[in-house]
C-alpha cells in the first residue's frame, strides 16, 4: 500500500491500461482474485487469532484469553431484541415537488430517503410506509384520499452490482424486482401494499406521477427520469392494472405531470423549456406544445396548478405566473414579475384564491381569482430556504416545504413555525449524548444540530464555517468536539452553543474523534494517516497535544479507548488494526499486550469482537460504521446498501445472522445507541436522512 488508500476508482485506473487494454472494476477483480478478498477466514489455536481477508489483505484479530474452546465453524446466534423504526427526521425538498399533503387522517404525508412519512402534528406522532427499497421521488393522492402511490428511482442490487445472496427462485425474483424503478400504489390507513406497477418497464426513476379526476381515480399517469422521459398511462380499474400507452415525452428534464381535474383524458406536463398539453384518447397520448406568441419563453416551466374555472396555472423561472386558458394551448393572461427569481409552487385555495412560492425572493403571496394580489404575504426566513412546494393544510394553515428540507406550517395572517427541520447535505456526523435523550448530527452543509429523542424535535441548531465530518461528547455532557471537513476541530459548549476551542491538525479531513472514558484525554483520527492525541484540561477548555500516532498506511477510519484510558484501538482505509498507548502515542505490536484490553466502546469494524459482521465476498467497505450498546449486548452496524443491521455482542462468529432494516436509500453512514440502550440512531449520506429506531 502507498501512503493512501486505494478506491474502487483509483484502483481501477492503476491497471487501467494491463496488456494494453482498458479494465473495468469487474474485470479487475477476477484476473486478480487475490484482490477480491474472497478467501475464507481462519483459526490459529496457536495464537488464540482469527485471521479474516479483505480486497485480499490478511487482518489478524486476537480473542481474549478468557476465549478457551472457540469453533470457528459454530454458527452465530441472532439477537433477541429487534428494532422498530420510530421516528424520520428529514424532508427532502431538495430536489423534489408536489410531496407533501394533508390527509383526512389529519396526518401531513410526504417523504424522504425511503420511506414515506405520515406525520400527525397535534398528536406528535409517525407512521411509515417502507415498502420502498430506495429513494422516492414522488408521491401522489387518490381522489379518495386514502390511496397513496409513489414512485422510486432504480434500487441499491441494479445500481451498485449488489452480490446476490444465495435463495429460492421466489426470493431472487423478489430481490430482482426491488431493484427495479417501479410505483407503489398503497392504502395510507392500513399502510398495506395494493398494486406494484412498472416493473421493467422504467429504466431511470420514476420521477412524477398523478391520479385522474375525473373518473374517480382510475388512471395514473407516470413520467420516467430517463433520457427521453417516457410519458405513461396505467388502467387502475382492474384487478391487475396494466399499462395502456407510453411515448416518448422530452430528452428535457420533466418537473411536473398532472391529470386535468375537470377535462377528461387532459393531461398536463411541464420541465425545462416545455409545458406540454396531453390528450389521452382511445388508448393513445396525442400532444400540443404551449404557444408563448408575444411572451418571453421561459428556460423552467417550474410548476402547475389548476384554477376553479379550468384553466392551467404555470409557475417559471422568469418569475411569472401564466394562464393558460381551459382546452387550449395558448396564453390567456401573464402575471409577470410575481416573484423576484423563480415561481417554484402554485397552489388554488377552497376559497378560490392562489398562493405562489417564491425560489430567490422566498415569499409566499396570495392572489385573487383575477390574479390580482391580495394584499397577504410572508418571506420564508433565509435559514429554511427557497420554497419549494405548497399545500392547504387544516382548516385555514399552509403548509410549506423547502429546498433546505424543512417543513413548515402557519398562515399568511401569523408566524410560519417549522414542524421537521433536516441535513441539505452528505450526513456523516452523528453523537449521543452521554446522559441525556439527546443525539448530535453535523454534515457537509457546516449544520450541526442537537435533538432531543423524546420531543423528536431540534434543541439548537449552529452553523460552522467549514462542512463536519465527526463528532463526540465529552464524558461530563457539557462539551462536544467536532471534526471538520478542512483538518480543523473545534469544542462546542453545550449551553451556550459557542466555540471555546479551535485546533488544526494535518491538512485534510477529521474521519473520527473521541475523549477518552475519564475525559483526560481527545484521539483524532485524520485522513492524513496520523492520530493526533491532545491532553484535555479545564474542564475540557484546554489542550494540549501529546503527539501524533504514526504507522497507519492508510486514511484512520475508527478509533476506541480502553476502559482505563490508557489505550486506542484503529482501524484504517486499508484494513489494518493497530493498538496504541495514549500518552506516548508508541504502538503496540505484542498480541499478548493487546487481547485482554477492556475496550469502552466498539467503534472499529475490524476486531475480534466484531468479526461477524463482514458479508460473504466483503470488500472492506461493506460497513461503514458499528456501535456497540452500554450493556455490551448488541452491536449494531451501517451499511453501504442502505441497511441497518442488529448483531448480537460479542459477534465474533464469522458471517454471523443478523435482523436486517431498511429505511434510508444510500449508504448508512453512522449508528449509535443513545445512553440508555432504549434507542439507536442511524444517519445516511446522500439521502441525508436521520432514522431514529426502538429497541424492542
Amino acid at each position: 500500500m502507498t501512503e493512501r488508500s486505494v478506491s474502487h476508482g483509483n484502483l481501477s485506473t492503476r491497471f487501467s491500461n494491463i496488456q494494453g487494454r482498458s479494465v473495468s472494476h469487474g474485470n479487475l477483480l477476477s484476473r486478480f482474485p487475490s484482490i477480491q478478498g474472497s478467501r475464507e477466514p481462519v483459526w490459529s489455536p496457536e495464537e488464540a487469532s482469527l485471521k479474516m481477508y479483505l480486497k485480499g489483505r490478511a487482518v489478524n484479530m486476537y480473542a481474549p484469553s478468557s476465549i478457551a474452546d472457540y469453533n470457528i465453524a459454530k454458527p452465530g446466534e441472532m439477537p433477541s431484541e429487534k428494532l422498530q423504526l420510530e421516528w424520520v427526521y428529514g424532508y427532502r425538498g431538495r430536489d423534489c415537488r408536489s410531496n407533501l399533503y394533508y390527509l383526512p387522517t389529519g396526518e401531513l404525508v410526504y417523504f424522504t430517503a425511503a420511506v414515506v412519512v405520515l406525520f400527525n402534528t397535534e398528536e406528535q406522532t409517525q407512521r411509515h410506509y417502507l415498502g420502498h427499497n430506495d429513494d422516492v421521488k414522488c408521491l401522489a393522492v387518490h381522489p379518495d384520499r386514502i390511496r397513496i402511490a409513489t414512485g422510486q428511482v432504480a434500487g441499491h442490487d441494479r445500481r451498485e452490482g449488489r452480490r446476490k445472496r444465495a435463495g429460492s427462485a421466489t426470493e431472487k425474483a423478489e430481490e430482482l424486482s426491488e431493484t427495479l424503478p417501479h410505483v407503489r400504489i398503497w392504502d395510507s390507513v392500513s399502510l398495506h401494499t395494493l398494486h406494484v406497477l412498472g416493473l421493467g418497464d422504467f429504466d431511470r426513476a420514476v420521477c412524477c406521477i398523478s391520479f385522474s379526476t375525473m373518473d374517480s381515480g382510475q388512471h395514473l399517469v407516470a413520467v420516467d427520469e430517463a433520457n427521453e422521459h417516457v410519458i405513461s398511462v396505467w388502467d387502475l380499474g382492474r384487478d391487475k392494472p396494466h399499462k395502456i400507452t407510453e411515448t416518448k415525452s422530452s430528452t428535457e428534464p420533466v418537473l411536473a405531470v398532472e391529470f386535468h381535474p375537470s377535462e377528461k383524458g387532459s393531461i398536463v406536463s411541464c420541465g425545462k423549456g416545455q409545458i406540454t398539453f396531453w390528450t389521452f384518447e382511445g388508448g393513445a397520448l396525442a400532444k400540443k406544445q404551449g404557444v408563448y406568441d408575444k411572451h418571453d419563453k421561459p428556460k423552467y416551466v417550474l410548476c402547475l396548478a389548476f384554477a376553479a374555472n379550468g384553466d392551467v396555472l404555470t409557475g417559471d423561472s422568469n418569475g411569472s405566473i401564466i394562464v393558460w386558458g381551459k382546452g387550449t394551448n395558448r396564453i390567456t393572461q401573464a402575471v409577470v414579475g410575481a416573484h423576484e427569481g423563480g415561481v417554484f409552487s402554485l397552489c388554488t385555495t377552497k376559497d378560490g384564491n392562489l398562493l405562489s412560492g417564491g425560489g430567490k425572493d422566498r415569499k409566499v403571496i396570495e392572489w385573487d381569482s383575477s390574479y390580482s394580489k391580495t394584499g397577504r404575504e410572508t418571506e420564508v426566513g433565509e435559514a429554511y430556504g427557497p420554497v419549494r412546494t405548497l399545500n392547504q393544510g387544516k382548516g385555514g394553515l399552509v403548509l410549506i416545504g423547502t429546498t433546505k428540507n424543512c417543513i413548515l406550517q402557519g398562515s399568511l395572517d401569523l408566524e410560519f413555525a417549522p414542524i421537521m427541520q433536516g441535513h441539505t447535505d452528505e450526513l456523516w456526523g452523528l453523537a449521543s449524548h452521554p446522559s441525556q435523550h439527546q443525539f448530535l448530527t453535523c454534515g457537509s452543509d457546516r449544520n450541526v444540530y442537537l435533538w432531543d429523542s423524546q420531543s423528536r424535535s431540534v434543541v439548537w441548531s449552529k452553523e460552522l464555517n467549514d462542512g463536519a465530518h465527526s463528532s463526540c461528547f465529552h464524558p461530563d455532557g457539557h462539551l462536544v468536539a467536532i471534526g471538520t471537513m478542512t483538518a480543523r476541530w473545534v469544542v462546542l459548549d453545550l449551553a451556550t452553543h459557542e466555540i471555546i476551542s479551535v485546533h488544526t491538525d494535518g491538512n485534510e479531513q477529521i474521519e473520527c474523534i473521541a475523549y477518552s472514558p475519564d475525559g483526560n484525554y481527545i484521539a483524532l483520527g485524520s485522513r492524513d494517516n496520523y492520530i493526533y492525541v491532545y491532553q484535555v484540561s479545564d474542564g475540557g477548555r484546554k489542550y494540549s497535544r501529546v503527539g501524533r500516532c504514526s504507522g497507519h498506511s492508510s486514511f484512520i477510519t475508527h478509533l476506541d479507548w480502553s476502559q482505563d484510558s490508557q489505550f486506542i484501538a484503529s482501524n484504517s482505509g486499508d484494513y489494518e488494526l493497530l493498538y496504541w498507548t495514549a500518552s506516548t502515542c508508541k504502538q503496540l505490536t505484542s498480541p499478548s499486550a493487546v487481547r485482554d484490553i477492556q475496550w469502552a466502546s466498539q467503534s472499529c469494524t475490524l476486531g475480534f469482537s466484531a468479526a461477524g459482521i463482514w458479508p460473504e465476498g466483503a470488500d472492506g467497505t461493506d460497513v461503514n460504521s458499528c456501535n456497540r450498546n452500554h450493556q455490551q449486548s448488541l452491536l449494531a452496524t451501517a451499511d453501504d446498501f442502505g441497511k441497518v443491521n442488529l448483531y448480537q455482542f460479542p459477534c465474533c462468529q464469522p458471517r454471523s445472522p443478523c435482523h436486517s432494516y431498511k429505511g434510508h436509500s444510500s449508504h448508512v453512514t453512522n449508528v449509535s445507541f443513545l445512553f440508555d440502550d432504549s434507542r439507536l440512531v442511524s444517519t445516511g449520506g446522500r439521502d441525508m436522512a436521520i432514522l431514529q429506531w426502538q429497541v424492542v
